[in-house]
């Protein structure tokens, strides 16, 4: 049984598939994922290193700003149905799972048009344009943040869920805290140690405050683990010290977390769910970029639960990141009620849980049932 996955262009789109599919694999081996992807995303460097089958189309955004190049998205989406129909060919998918970004808007398409169930997986509390319009055709739609259900079309009869984003859970029993820190070289049992990341490609934001507030004020008993992003590490490596750990890129990160109190980082969904799985209570700084704003709506959202400080980039000084910080330090209660808070949120078991769905939604459609 072949099922489709679609969605691309960041990695916030690539790895809840990624799990999806591993997480069905690991139920049923007889499944047969298979990538559908954009050459223009990172999923042309990432798919080529997985187990997956997969195929990378020639597609293009909307060029909002520059629309006279919109005749390359129209030129591409018309290759990729060819491609798509050659591959279908080969092995029509029972079901197709899209999970967002430009890159799964040709393969979703598709599906419409040649009466293959879709299911969709959104990540954010905001759900993105395709989302949205997929959303009137889908069977099933995965919610990583229930606030995003009233923004979508759903269909009469489609199961809605808030499921959690899939990620990869925090092990069972979770690593010892003090042993974790000591293999950072970090006192067992003195002081908070913070996990500082920007997403996958870094934030020079982020970057650059870590670099003032270190500079400046970083209080004696606070531990840093951060990742700077592979493309701007060289900058930073030299504010290494014995407090501080600075990296191009934090794998596996799970090390990093299993030692962290406490969390500076932007609101993409897959990070903070990760920082719930794990229970860490983050300062988030949504990236003011984002498409249709979408990590102000996640951090708006987290910061509504009480599970972490939604801080706005136009406030974002090194004075305040420092009160902020020494705010939550001071005030072990707080941080724990935080933490608490984001436990409450997790959903470590997501991808299991969507895959089980899928596989049965799968099911019934190569069987014939509707």
């Amino acid at each position: 049984m072949r099922i489709y996955f679609t969605g691309g262009g960041t990695g916030g789109h690539l790895y809840p598939a990624l799990a999806i599919a591993r997480a069905l694999v690991k139920l049923d081996t007889t499944v047969r994922p298979f990538f559908v992807g954009a050459r223009r995303g990172v999923e042309r460097d990432l798919l080529p290193a997985t187990e997956f089958e997969h195929l990378l189309l020639d597609l293009h955004p909307l060029y909002r700003s520059r629309p006279w190049n919109n005749w390359r998205t129209v030129a591409g989406l018309a290759r990729a149905w060819r491609s798509l129909s050659r591959a279908a060919r080969e092995a029509r998918p029972s079901l197709v799972v899209g999970t967002g970004g430009y890159a799964s808007g040709a393969a979703l398409a598709w599906a419409v048009a040649h009466r293959v169930p879709i299911a969709l997986q959104e990540q954010n509390s905001h759900p993105g344009a395709t989302t949205r319009f997929f959303s009137r055709y889908a069977r099933e739609i995965y919610l990583g943040y229930d606030e995003a259900r009233a923004l979508l079309h759903a269909r009469a009869g489609a199961w809605v869920g808030d499921t959690g984003n899939p990620i990869e859970p925090p092990p069972v029993p979770r690593p010892d805290r003090a042993e974790a820190r000591r293999r950072w070289g970090f006192p067992p049992d003195r002081g908070k140690v913070l996990i500082v990341v920007g997403g996958s490609q870094g934030s020079r934001a982020l970057n650059e405050l870590m670099a003032g507030w270190i500079g400046e004020s970083l209080p004696d008993d606070l531990y840093v683990i951060w990742g700077t992003g592979r493309q701007q590490h060289e900058p930073y490596a030299a504010f290494e010290s014995p407090n501080v750990r600075v990296l191009p890129y934090l794998s596996p990160i799970s090390e990093a977390y299993a030692a962290s109190d406490v969390a500076l980082s932007r609101a993409g969904a897959l990070t903070l769910a990760e920082l719930c799985a794990w229970g860490i209570a983050p300062v988030v700084v949504p990236l003011p970029t984002a498409a249709a704003d979408h990590q102000t709506h996640n951090a708006v959202a987290l910061a509504a639960a009480g599970a972490g400080v939604n801080l706005p980039q136009a406030q974002l000084t090194v004075k305040a990141l420092g009160d902020t910080m020494a705010k939550l330090l001071a005030d072990p209660a707080r941080l724990e009620r935080m933490s608490d808070a984001a436990l409450a949120r997790a959903r470590p078991d997501a991808a299991a849980v969507i895959a089980q769905r899928v596989l049965l939604l799968a099911r019934r459609s190569t069987t014939g049932s509707r």
